[in-house]
């Protein structure tokens, strides 16, 4: 993905947050969630919209490899090979997710929110979310190590903030 360096004002952020809750009422489907780096913030951010229990399924914060790969299915072999801060392991966490919640949407994050763990070629930032569409997994990698802010807060923030900006265009364009 091209740089992200969009401005996270919590108001627009609760606002595209209400947006996807309703957007997934109206389809009737079900969203799941599998963090490592945000934490349990998506759920959180899911679960404060009224209404949200007729379209959340499952939150895992999955924050240690243990809990990726005895709960997420994500294999031992790719986080050795990929690190845990991976596109492949977004992957993993996703397609475990989609099979222990079968919900419609599945989202996955793992990530860098500093302010330490970083390296040169995975800076504080590199955060890689997994996405399950009914199927159309894909992964993306918002630049978020490009923000002003690097802040841990400021990158977990920013990285929900992409999520649910992703799902409100994807579902706005899924609906006819």
């Amino acid at each position: 993905m091209n740089g992200y360096n969009n401005e996270c004002i919590p108001e627009k952020l609760d606002k595209t947050v209400t947006n996807v809750v309703k957007l997934l009422e109206h389809k009737g489907w079900t969203v799941s969630t599998a963090e490592s780096c945000t934490g349990g913030l998506l759920s959180q951010l899911i679960t404060s919209v009224p209404g949200a229990s007729d379209v959340f399924e499952l939150g895992v914060c999955s924050y240690s490899e243990r809990i990726k790969n005895e709960i997420l299915g994500v294999p031992l072999d790719d986080i050795a090979h990929y690190g845990v801060v991976s596109e492949e392991v977004a992957l993993d966490m996703v397609g475990g997710l989609k099979r222990l919640s079968g919900a419609d949407i599945c989202v996955s994050t793992t990530g860098i929110a500093g302010p330490s763990g970083g390296t040169p070629e995975k800076p504080v930032g590199t955060v890689w979310i997994g996405f399950d569409i009914r199927g159309r997994r894909f992964a993306r990698l918002p630049e978020l190590w490009k923000l002003p802010d690097k802040s841990r807060s400021s990158i977990r923030t920013a990285a929900a903030a992409f999520i649910f900006e992703t799902l409100e265009k994807l579902l706005t364009e899924e609906i006819p």
